[in-house]
C-alpha cells in the first residue's frame, strides 16, 4: 500500500495533518445516521462548508462517480475524499471509520437479539421498530421517486422494474443491467430523458478557494503499473478467503455460502441499500432459510438506529445464518465469525473500486452514456424499493401470507383476516410523524419502540 507522505498531508500540498483528518472523520462517522442522503449531507456540511477541505465541484463529481459503483455511495465517497487527501492510508482511515461504529453497534445488538430475542421486552422493542421501518422505507420510495422520475420514460422504467421483480420474480441484477443498457443507449442517442439526476445538497453556495482547489494531485493521476498492483492486492484480500472457504469447507457449509453470496451482492449493489435489500431479504429468507421475514425486519431496524451505511444489516444476516448453523463451533462464536465474514466480503470490494478506479475519475467527466445509465438505474431502483416496501408491509401487517404460483406469476398474497391491527395503527402513526410532522428518523424510531413497549405492558400485543 502507498502510505508515503502521511505527515501533514504534504503529498497534496493542503497542509492538513493526518491527525486532524482522523478527528474530523471520526466526527463524520459518529454523525452518519439517516441513510445515504443524511450521510452525504453531513459530509458536505463538514468537508465543504465548514472545513473547506474540498471544493463543491469536486465533491459532486466524486459523488457521481461513487453512484456509478456498486456498494454504499456515502462510504465510498468518504473513502475517495480520504484517499485524495492522504493517499491509501487516508482512504482506509476515512472509509474504515465510516463503518466501524456500525460494525460494533450491530454486533452488540445481534448478541442481545440472539440471546434475548424471545424475551417480551425485546420483542416489544422490535415490534415498534418494524412499524417505523416500514414507514421509513415508504418515505424512501417517495424521496427517490421525486428525484429520479422526471419523465414518462423514467416512470415507465420504475413501473416495469416493480412488475418484473414483484410479479415475475426477475432477479435484481438482471433488472439493474437492463436498465443500465437502456439508459446508456438512450443517452448516446441524445434523449433528454436520460440526463443525470442531481445528487447532493441543493441550494447551497459552492465553496471557493478550497484547500484542494480543482488541481489534480500527482497521486491521483492514472498509472497502469500502480493500478495492476492495487487491483491484485485488493482482489486477493477479497477473494482468497472466499476461495479458501469453498475449497476447505465445501459449498454446502454456511460460511462458504455467506462468503459467496455476499461477494455476489458486492458486485450488484447499485442504487443504494434499499434496492439490494429486497433481493437479499428474499434470498436469505426464502432460499437459504437463514432467518425469518420478521427477523429481517428486526435487522433492518437495527441498521436504521445505528451509525453507518444501512447495508450494515448484512452483518446481522451473516450473524444469524451462522448462529443457526454453527457446525462444531459454539453458536455465538460461529455467529460472530459469520457476521464479520459478511462485513468483510461486503466492504473490501468498496475499497477496491475506489483505490483502483479513483485515479481514472477524471476520464468519466462528461461521459453522457455513463450518466444516462446511472439515471435509468436510479429510476428502476424506485420500482425495486417499492417492491421492498410491499414485501415488508406484507410481513409486518399480516400474520399470514399465501404464495401464488401461476406461470408466469409468482408472488405472496396476504391473508386479509390475519391483519395485525396494532402493527397497522403503529405504522400509520409512524408514517404520519414522518410525512405530516416531518419528525426525524431517530425520533420516529424511538417513539415507535416506546409505543411497542407500551402496547406490551398494556397487554395489547
Amino acid at each position: 500500500m502507498d502510505t508515503r507522505n502521511l505527515q501533514a498531508g504534504a503529498d497534496a500540498g493542503h497542509g492538513i495533518s493526518f491527525g486532524e483528518a482522523f478527528r474530523v472523520w471520526l466526527r463524520v462517522a459518529s454523525l452518519s445516521f439517516g441513510g445515504p442522503a443524511g450521510q452525504i449531507a453531513v459530509m458536505h456540511r463538514i468537508l465543504v462548508e465548514e472545513k473547506n477541505w474540498i471544493s463543491e465541484g469536486r465533491f459532486l463529481h466524486a459523488l457521481n462517480y461513487c453512484m456509478l459503483l456498486p456498494g454504499p455511495e456515502a462510504q465510498q465517497l468518504a473513502t475517495y475524499v480520504g484517499w485524495l487527501m492522504h493517499r491509501t492510508a487516508g482512504g482506509l482511515m476515512a472509509g474504515g471509520l465510516f463503518i466501524l461504529p456500525g460494525i460494533i453497534a450491530i454486533m452488540g445488538l445481534s448478541y442481545v437479539y440472539a440471546a434475548f430475542g424471545n424475551v417480551s421486552f425485546v420483542e416489544a422493542l422490535f415490534f415498534g421498530l418494524k412499524a417505523a421501518v416500514l414507514a421509513i422505507v415508504v418515505e424512501a420510495v417517495v424521496r427517490v421517486g421525486k428525484r429520479a422520475l422526471k419523465s414518462r420514460i423514467m416512470i415507465a422504467l420504475a413501473a416495469i422494474a416493480f412488475v418484473a421483480i414483484f410479479f415475475f420474480a426477475v432477479p435484481f441484477p438482471i433488472i439493474i443491467i437492463a436498465a443500465g443498457v437502456i439508459g446508456y443507449v438512450g443517452a448516446r442517442q441524445g434523449r433528454p430523458e436520460f440526463a443525470p439526476a442531481g445528487h447532493g445538497p441543493s441550494g447551497g453556495a459552492a465553496a471557493i478557494d478550497s484547500m484542494l482547489g480543482e488541481a489534480v494531485p500527482d497521486h491521483v493521476r492514472p498509472d497502469t503499473g500502480r493500478a495492476i498492483r492495487v487491483g491484485a492486492m485488493w482482489l486477493a484480500l477479497w477473494l482468497v478467503p472466499v476461495i479458501a472457504l469453498l475449497v476447505g469447507l465445501g459449498q454446502a457449509n454456511v460460511f462458504s455460502q455467506i462468503a459467496l453470496f455476499f461477494s455476489k451482492m458486492a458486485l450488484v449493489t447499485f442504487g443504494g441499500a434499499y434496492a439490494v435489500l429486497a433481493y437479499v431479504a428474499q434470498q436469505a429468507v426464502e432460499h437459504y432459510h437463514w432467518l425469518k421475514p420478521q427477523e429481517m425486519l428486526d435487522g433492518l431496524g437495527m441498521a436504521e438506529t445505528t451509525p453507518g451505511p444501512l447495508i450494515m444489516v448484512l452483518q446481522f444476516v451473516g450473524f444469524m445464518a451462522a448462529y443457526r448453523d454453527p457446525g462444531g463451533l459454539s453458536p455465538m462464536l460461529a455467529a460472530t465469525l459469520g457476521g464479520l465474514l459478511a462485513t468483510w466480503v461486503t466492504f473490501t470490494p468498496c475499497f477496491l473500486w475506489i483505490f483502483l478506479g479513483a485515479p481514472y475519475v477524471e476520464l468519466l467527466r462528461g461521459n453522457k452514456g455513463l450518466a444516462g445509465a446511472l439515471s435509468a438505474i436510479t429510476a428502476a431502483v424506485v420500482g425495486v424499493i417499492l417492491n421492498l416496501s410491499i414485501w415488508f408491509a406484507l410481513h409486518t401487517l399480516f400474520h399470514q401470507t399465501v404464495p401464488v404460483h401461476a406461470f408466469p406469476f409468482a408472488f405472496d398474497m396476504p391473508v386479509l383476516t390475519s391483519v395485525d391491527v396494532p402493527a397497522l395503527l403503529l405504522a400509520i402513526a409512524a408514517a404520519t410523524a414522518i410525512f405530516r410532522f416531518k419528525l426525524g428518523m431517530l425520533t420516529v424510531l424511538a417513539g415507535s419502540c416506546a409505543a411497542g413497549v407500551g402496547l406490551r405492558l398494556a397487554g395489547v400485543i
